[in-house]
């Protein structure tokens, strides 16, 4: 997903119908809901940019690191499940300021924070616990730096789905040749076992959120049957990043310890995107290791449709390839995806190697470590 301002197209797109008296149970009313954060109130949307751009967007392009920005998500997601899993508010900029304010004030250029100013932040705001509880594996996951081992044992993701607008899941239905069929450029992988152990692990995909887009998982256990909620910011070019969220479901798993599955898998994966004229998901003489559906849900961004991604290890290198189908947009969705939604797409799955913005090249550098 390239810098691009999505969301605002995407409203100027449906404005009018919803304007003009359309159903609140329409189509893009329900996709105007979505703007947002699930553990922030509408209320919360000023400070709460103000503090990301300070973290990442408001820096100069050749400053910023994208783990810095899922450091100051974690901040605000650990506050969030501190304060009991009530939604950040207006009135919690307050503690923020005092935090982060004079180091802001203090730092060039003005009203910025580096990656040290977020650590001493975040260890005034939470506690000194904060930097070395966000280092250790064993006491961070779901995007969230927990106290102690015991208390991320505790956690239960589903807490956040109380805040969530999940609705019942969409795959595509279209006639299979009216469906769009795609496949992105393979990206290339440390080891075959790195990624896999990381994707098989739901609760670590916050920890190679990308500058533009970010997983959480909303359920206990593992990938099978996992529902993620995906955010996804646009404008951040210009230092105002508008988020949209929508949800996805692990619909189908296959892996190699049942390799007949993952071969009818793979085969039917690579027979329809050749009859879209797209290229194989597993080339000629590589091995699959691993594959998975991202079913769609009511309301998503994309429509309705599923993604995969698919391990596989070629001449002894591991990669991992996303592939997706989709039903033909609806218009309200079209335009926005006519305008920049595709390069904007194509960049979050690793075409183009825009590093920080693409989601496989941050799972790469997170298994380089």
């Amino acid at each position: 997903m390239a810098r691009i301002s999505t969301p605002v197209a995407v409203a100027a797109a449906f404005a009018g119908g919803l304007a003009a008296g359309r159903a609140l149970e329409s189509p893009q009313a329900r996709f105007a809901r979505m703007a947002g954060s699930t553990i922030a109130g509408p209320d919360a949307a000023g400070w709460i940019t103000d503090f990301l751009n300070a973290a990442y967007f408001r820096r100069p392009a050749e400053e910023r690191a994208v783990e810095d920005l899922r450091r100051a998500f974690a901040v605000l997601t650990t506050s969030w499940h501190r304060n009991g899993g009530r939604r950040l508010r207006a009135a919690d900029v307050l503690p923020y300021h005092r935090a982060f304010g004079r180091d802001r004030f203090l730092s060039a250029p003005r009203g910025t924070l580096d990656g040290g100013q977020l650590l001493e932040g975040a260890a005034r705001l939470h506690g000194s616990w904060w930097p070395e509880a966000y280092a250790d594996d064993a006491r961070r996951a779901w995007g969230i730096a927990f106290p102690t081992a015991a208390e991320r044992d505790a956690y239960r993701p589903e807490s956040r789905l109380a805040g969530a607008r999940l609705g019942p899941l969409t795959p595509e239905i279209a006639p299979r040749d009216r469906q769009v069929w795609h496949t992105y450029p393979p990206v290339a992988m440390p080891s075959a076992a790195g990624p896999l152990g990381l994707l098989t692990r739901p609760e670590t995909w916050p920890d190679f959120a990308s500058e533009i887009g970010r997983f959480t998982p909303l359920r206990a256990g593992g990938l099978a049957g996992q529902t993620f909620e995906i955010e996804v910011a646009a404008g951040t070019a210009a230092g105002r990043p508008l988020y949209t969220r929508g949800y996805v479901t692990i619909t189908h798993l296959a892996t190699a310890d049942a390799p007949d599955q993952l071969r009818a898998y793979v085969e039917d994966l690579d027979a329809g995107l050749r009859d879209a004229g797209e290229p194989d998901a597993v080339p000629d003489g590589a091995s699959a290791l691993a594959a998975f559906d991202l079913t769609t849900h009511e309301g998503h961004f994309m429509g309705a449709g599923h993604n995969r991604l698919v391990l596989y290890e070629q001449d002894g290198q591991a990669w991992v390839r996303a592939a997706g189908t989709w039903d033909p947009l609806p218009w309200h969705l079209d335009q926005a995806y006519r305008r920049a939604g595709r390069d904007a797409q194509h960049a979050f799955w690793g075409q183009g190697e825009v590093v920080p913005q693409s989601m496989l090249h941050q799972l790469a550098l997170a298994v380089a470590g």
